[in-house]
């Protein structure tokens, strides 16, 4: 069964640091288009940093210069490096997967992109 899936995110106080990972299972992330999500309590999913078959990246500006998406094709794994967190980081983090017919922008800010395989999600608290 072709399926992604999230590691598990924690409770990390502001101005620290978490990485999260997304691996596939059942099928090669080599072709494919993978994007981090961000729900935050009381607000719809949107994509926060997204990351093509290529390694060309797109982060939102609400995590520009602060979240790093990165791939390892080796390991069928697609990083999120988190720093300089704050408490508007709080949420459950989503990875999604989809062929990579899109623009790295275009799979990040329009949201009729259609990604095929979703991850479960994990929580990330920032508090002190």
């Amino acid at each position: 069964q072709w399926h992604v899936a999230e590691s598990v995110g924690g409770l990390v106080q502001p101005g620290g640091s978490l990485r999260l990972s997304c691996a596939a299972s059942g099928f090669s992330l080599d072709y494919y288009a993978v994007g981090w999500f961000r729900q935050a309590p009381g607000k719809e999913r949107k994509a926060i940093s997204c990351i093509n078959s290529e390694g060309s990246t797109y982060d939102a500006d609400s995590v520009k210069a602060r979240f790093t998406i990165s791939r390892d094709n080796a390991k069928n794994t697609v990083y999120l490096e988190m720093n300089s967190l704050n408490s508007e980081d709080t949420g459950i983090y989503y990875c999604a997967a989809m062929a990579d017919i899109w623009t790295v922008q275009e799979m990040c800010v329009n949201t009729a992109v259609v990604y095929d395989y979703w991850g479960q999600g994990t929580q990330v608290t920032v508090s002190s």
